[in-house]
């Protein structure tokens, strides 16, 4: 398999959609002409704001929004992973939260909605409870690409390593995180939760992430890319803009035939009491 270059974009999403958009699409553009072949983004990239600002915000899929980031992709014959947008659920009163995976045609190649919901509540730290806006999805996702297999995942995700791992034994070499993850808890957790991800799965973990002061919290941002050995190539500094590093899918190979622990699994070993 080839190697490829991958972008990440770290952004401070506000409450101007149009604003919002304009600027992902500036960095895209940017990250394009960097030659990047695939390039990432956070969780609400669209809009973060107020409760009625964010059913406001939100669109169906497809919609204008998914449009835009289609005609990106094609326009630049780039792989997008759009981080997350909410997306309208017909006659219901919740949404989804979901994440775009766009191939070089501009077609939606793959999409899944967030499974698990940010329902915490920190003494002296943030409080919030996502179920409020928004329905769980129920279907892990791994889709294909012009290289690899990659798969799919949003913030809060990351603490319920079940599904990265099933995502791991359905193929993925590359797994996205995309979050708007609180300072409270990513100066503690983030880096040490992500490379725990890579390293157990043997696999890349590419993480785009929210930075700036939003309405519920400070966003941590350090958004990263971790290779298999659980190495970091890169980190954004504490500011909007863009990180790069080479993605090597034979590298997934080599480490997974060094390092065997996906051959000595025993499945029948692990029972739920």
């Amino acid at each position: 398999m080839s190697k490829f270059k991958i972008a990440v974009i770290q952004v401070d999403t506000q409450d101007n959609k149009k604003e919002n958009l304009e600027k992902l699409g500036r960095f895209i553009d940017e990250a394009a002409g960097h030659g990047a072949k695939m390039v990432a983004m956070p969780e609400n990239i669209h809009y973060i704001g107020t409760k009625e600002g964010t059913f406001a915000s939100a669109e169906t899929i497809p919609g204008p929004m998914s449009d835009f980031f289609c005609s990106k992709a094609k326009e630049h014959g780039i792989w997008l992973n759009c981080g997350s947008i909410g997306e309208v659920i017909p006659n219901e009163q919740k949404l989804f939260n979901t994440s775009l995976l766009i191939n070089p045609a501009g077609k939606i190649a793959a999409r899944y909605e967030k499974i698990h919901l940010y329902d915490v509540d920190i003494k002296n730290g943030p409080s919030t409870k996502e179920s409020d806006t928004k329905k769980a999805g129920s279907n892990i996702v791994v889709c294909d690409t012009d290289f690899c297999k990659v798969g799919l995942s949003i913030c809060y995700d990351m603490r319920f390593p079940e599904l990265y791992r099933i995502m791991a034994l359905n193929g993925a070499k590359v797994m996205f995180v995309p979050a708007n993850y609180t300072l409270f808890t990513g100066k503690d957790h983030w880096e040490v939760i992500l490379r725990t991800r890579a390293i157990e799965n043997q696999c890349y973990v590419v993480a785009p992430a929210q930075i700036g002061k939003k309405p519920a919290f400070q966003s941590y941002g350090r958004s990263m890319i971790i290779n298999p050995w659980g190495t970091v190539l890169t980190t954004a500094e504490d500011r909007e803009g863009l990180i790069y590093a080479e993605i090597d899918p034979d590298y997934v190979d080599i480490i997974r035939a060094q390092l065997p622990s996906f051959p000595n699994r025993q499945p029948a070993a692990y029972k739920w009491n």
